[in-house]
Parts: structure tokens; C-alpha cells; sequence
């Protein structure tokens, strides 16, 4: 051999050899990410633990939980020792595949469990609506002022903003589907006791408890998506449950108008909501499985307990022992503490609050436009509302434009979120809402030159600006404060439901002593006003968030 087919050969082994090496450190690097991603699980779990029960104290025998010293054991008999290794009794998923993980369920039962819950939060936000169409009947039937029967729409509205205060810190102990089970039976029991009801007190009780049980939906729906769905689909799920949050309450008063003005009367809407909640309470109870990766691993510990018979066998949710005070204060008060020490929490859920009242004052203004005004039946004079469906149709449509978008720049951040780019299509609706506000309301006021039809298309703009706005700052909030997405989502809810129930309550008012033109130009200029909000989070996002100790390292 030459000394050329020497050194070719050398060059030769020193390059497979290169390239043998790049391989295990590219196979290296993989799995080390692997473990990476499965460390970071455990430890948001024990975070989560730690946060919603408090700190593993059962190490220390000495004390129970309030200081006291422990009882005796029972029997004459000495405590036992404790286990060898705690941490070795202690259940957890199987790397990032395991099946059992929520996240890697199959897209069949995903989109099984989506389309169930999304179909029970439309019933829960058409409950909200379905009484603005009773509203004149109630008042008539029980001799009280119209504005007393929409306390039935405001107080239903109400129980939306304490229901989650409760709700969501539950679904953070117990898991997702207790409290959807709960609220899903009370709310179609109450909507019972409306359509059953013979005083107007009764009326006013049941509408505000329906909204309370109903209101688990709204803040446990969308943390159950964030169990379920991966940073690139989570998007697209939302806009599921956005959609059912916002044309629920438009399509109930289009049909309710029919209802009320038939020969089935206003208690017949209260009884198709019933029974639409009852069979989406069948529907949970024999297709939702639990969803919440901690909860899972408590079914888990139990059915190793029972199949081995080593009771040591337990998961991290189990190690701790409730503390009624550590409870309160580390859930029920977590979500107001967010949403006044927060930047993000509050100004988002300010933005979003005036938007879902805006929906609700709709209901009240649509009527004083084309019934009083252009003369419609109060059956027809619903029928302008389509207007705004579509509208919400188009803004989910536009967000799912963005999400090819939004994913690339998830794999960029090494599969990550990356919350800002959630509010790109956020700044369009923060546009379109103010035109479509000015449209409404200064073609409507002129209803004796301009046709019905140029103020129904300025639902078009309405509809898709609440939607881009409501839909991508939701889901801001959510992936801001992945681990704790329920008290996030209970923080908004609770604002937000409180502009929803008082909005309508002034609404008559406002356009009777502003006019159409006026109230609707002072509404536009509050949308107006809080159009940087979005911009000013898109750029200065990400330093807010790694101030916060709720919201993740991304």
C-alpha cells in the first residue's frame, strides 16, 4: 500500500469516526432532552403539589399539621418506622410516551372529549342569554319593571363570577372532571327550578345559582385543553371553546324569541336548557375521562395498591394531608392574589371583561335598535344577531391563520410556548371591534334613511373584533400561567362575568339618554383606549412574565 492510500485511508477512519462520534452526540443529546422534559414534568407535578396542598411536612412525626403533638397509635403499639425510601413508593408516568399521560392520548379521544365539553359550555353560555327573550313575559306574569326581570340575565351572569372562585381551585385538587360533573348536574337542576317557578324570588335564586354551577365550565373547560392538547394544538382547541362561549348567548335569544312568542311560552326555554344540560351531564359521565395529569396518577397509585397489595404505593397529589387554612390560602384566595398582583393577569382580564360586557349589553341594545326602531316583531328583531355569529365565525377563522405561525415559532423556542405570538390576530380585533361599534351604532340611529341591513353587517366587524380579542388573550392567559391555568382562568372569569352582569343594567339607559350614536361612539372610544394593551405585551411580554412566580420559565 502507498503512502497516499495510507493517509486516504486514515482521513477515511478519522472521518467515520468524526461522523460516528456526531451520531452518538446527536443520540446523546436526544435523550438527555428526553429526560430533560421528563424531569421538568415531575417537577411542575410536585410544584403543583406544593402550591395547591403546601409543603410535605409528614416526614416529621413529632407534630401533625396544627402543632399538636400526634395521638397515640392505637393497641399499646409504638409508631411504626417509616419506609426505607419514600421517593421509591412514589408513582409517575413512563417517560414522555407513556400513554397514560394525557398529553399522549389518541387524537380520537381528544377530539371526543373536545367536542363534549365544547357542546355543554354553548349550553352553559345559551342559559345566560335564553331569559332575555322571557324578559317582557316574566315582567308582565309577576307585575314587576322590565329592569327587575333582567335581573334574571344579570344575576344568572353573577353567579358566573363567583362560581369559579370555586370551581377552579377544585379542579386543582380533586381534578377536572368532578367539578364539571357538579356544575353540569346543579346547572340543569336550577334551570328546572326557573321553569317551575311561580314568584319572581325564585326565579331570581335559581337563575343566579344555574350561573354558579354553570360557570365550572368556563373555568375548568379550557384548563382541561391545556391537560389534553400540546403547545401546537392548543390554540386551535380554544378557539373551539371561544366559539361555544360566544355563540351560545347570541344564537339562545334568536331561538328564544321563537320559543317565548309561541305557543309553548317562556317557561319552555328554561326546559330545553334543562334537559340540554342533563344530556351533556349523560354524555361526561360515559365519555370524559380525567384529564389532570396529578389526578391520573392518584388512579394510578390506587389500582397498584389493590393490584399488588403494597399500600406504601402512592402518588405526589396523596403525600400531604389538606390544611384547611393552607387551602384556602394557597387556592381560593390564589386567583383574586393573581389578578390584582399580576400586570399581565389584570390588564388582560380588564381588556377582556369589557369585551365579554360589550356581548351582553348587545343583548339589550340590539332590541332598542331594530324593534324600537325599525319597527321588527320582537321575534325578528332577533334575527340581526346572525349578524354577529357569523362575524365570531370568521374571527376563529382568522385565528387559525395565524397558528402555522404561532407553531413555527413554538419549534424555534425548543417546543415551548411562546405567549405573544398568540396576539398578533389580538391587535386586528383590537381594529375591527371600535368600526364595527361606530358602524352599529351611527347607521342605526338613523333608521328612518339607512335599511335595517347596513347596521346588521356592522355585526360582521362586532363579531369577529370580540372574538380575536376574547379568544387569543384567553389563551395568553393560559399558556402565561400553564401550571396554573384554572386559577388564571377563575381570575378572568370572575371580572369578566361581573361586566357581563352589569352591563345590561345600564344599557337601556345609556341609549336612552346618550342616544344610539352617542352611547355607541363612547363604547368605540373605550375599545379605542385599550388597543395598546396587546402591543405593549407583545413586546414587553416576556420580561413581565419572568418577574412572576405563577407564571413557567419559557
Amino acid at each position: 500500500m502507498t503512502d497516499l492510500e495510507r493517509n486516504g485511508s486514515a482521513k477515511s477512519a478519522d472521518y467515520d469516526s468524526a461522523d460516528t462520534g456526531d451520531a452518538l452526540t446527536d443520540a446523546l443529546t436526544r435523550q438527555l432532552s428526553q429526560h430533560e422534559q421528563v424531569l421538568n414534568r415531575v417537577r411542575s407535578d410536585r410544584y403543583v403539589t406544593k402550591e395547591t396542598i403546601g409543603p410535605d411536612d409528614t416526614n416529621d412525626l413529632d407534630l401533625t399539621l396544627s402543632g399538636k403533638p400526634l395521638p397515640p397509635f392505637g393497641g399499646g403499639r409504638a409508631y411504626p418506622p417509616m419506609t426505607p425510601s419514600r421517593e421509591a413508593y412514589v408513582v409517575g408516568f413512563d417517560g414522555l410516551d407513556d400513554p397514560d399521560h394525557p398529553l399522549n392520548w389518541s387524537s380520537r379521544k381528544k377530539l371526543k372529549i373536545t367536542g363534549i365539553l365544547g357542546f355543554t359550555t354553548m349550553g352553559v353560555g345559551w342559559g345566560s342569554s335564553i331569559f332575555s327573550a322571557a324578559t317582557l313575559q316574566v315582567a308582565e306574569k309577576f307585575h314587576v319593571g322590565v329592569v327587575v326581570a333582567i335581573l334574571g340575565i344579570s344575576l344568572y351572569v353573577f353567579g358566573f363570577a363567583s362560581g369559579p372562585l370555586c370551581w377552579a381551585p377544585l379542579s386543582e385538587l380533586y381534578g377536572r372532571r368532578l367539578p364539571v360533573l357538579l356544575g353540569v348536574f346543579g346547572f340543569s337542576v336550577f334551570n328546572l327550578g326557573v321553569a317551575r317557578a311561580y314568584d319572581v324570588e325564585t326565579i331570581m335564586i335559581c337563575r343566579f345559582f344555574g350561573g354558579f354551577f354553570g360557570a365550572a365550565c368556563l373555568a375548568v373547560v379550557p384548563a382541561t385543553f391545556s391537560d389534553i392538547f400540546t403547545n401546537e394544538w392548543r390554540g386551535s382547541a380554544l378557539v373551539c371553546f371561544s366559539a361555544a362561549v360566544f355563540c351560545g348567548p347570541l344564537i339562545a335569544p334568536v331561538v328564544g324569541g321563537y320559543i317565548v312568542n309561541s305557543y309553548l311560552g317562556w317557561r319552555w326555554s328554561e326546559y330545553i336548557t334543562m334537559i340540554w344540560g342533563f344530556f351533556c351531564f349523560v354524555l361526561i359521565v360515559l365519555f370524559v375521562e380525567e384529564t389532570y395529569a396529578p389526578v391520573v396518577l392518584v388512579s394510578k397509585a390506587a389500582k397498584l395498591r389493590r393490584a399488588t397489595g403494597n399500600w406504601g404505593i402512592h402518588a405526589p397529589l396523596e403525600q400531604t394531608e389538606l390544611d384547611f387554612k393552607g387551602l384556602i390560602e394557597k387556592n381560593f384566595s390564589r386567583p383574586l392574589k393573581m389578578l390584582f398582583t399580576e400586570p399581565i393577569m389584570f390588564l388582560v382580564t380588564i381588556y377582556n371583561a369589557f369585551i365579554y360586557g360589550i356581548l351582553y349589553l348587545l343583548l339589550e341594545a340590539y332590541p332598542i335598535i331594530f324593534v324600537k326602531g325599525y319597527g321588527m316583531s320582537p321575534s325578528v328583531g332577533e334575527l340581526p344577531y346572525i349578524g354577529i355569529i357569523i362575524g365570531q365565525l370568521i374571527g376563529c377563522g382568522i385565528v387559525l391563520s395565524f397558528e402555522p405561525i404561532t407553531i413555527r415559532a413554538i419549534k424555534a423556542n425548543g417546543n415551548k410556548p411562546v405567549p405573544e405570538m398568540r396576539l398578533l390576530p389580538t391587535i386586528i380585533g383590537g381594529i375591527l371591534f371600535p368600526i364595527g361599534m361606530f358602524w352599529l351604532t351611527w347607521s342605526g340611529a338613523y333608521h328612518e334613511h339607512v335599511p335595517w341591513i347596513v347596521p346588521t353587517l356592522a355585526g360582521l366587524f362586532i363579531g369577529a373584533g370580540i372574538v380575536l380579542i376574547f379568544l387569543t388573550l384567553l389563551t395568553y392567559l393560559i399558556e402565561s400561567y400553564l401550571i396554573f391555568a384554572a386559577s388564571a382562568m377563575a381570575a378572568n372569569t370572575f371580572l369578566r362575568s361581573g361586566f357581563g352582569a352589569g352591563f345590561p343594567l345600564f344599557a337601556d339607559a345609556l341609549f336612552h339618554n346618550l342616544g344610539v350614536q352617542w352611547a355607541g361612539t363612547l363604547l368605540g372610544c373605550v375599545g379605542i383606549v385599550l388597543m395598546p394593551v396587546p402591543i405593549l405585551f407583545f413586546i414587553y411580554g416576556k420580561r413581565l412574565r419572568k418577574l412572576s412566580k405563577y407564571a413557567p420559565d419559557l
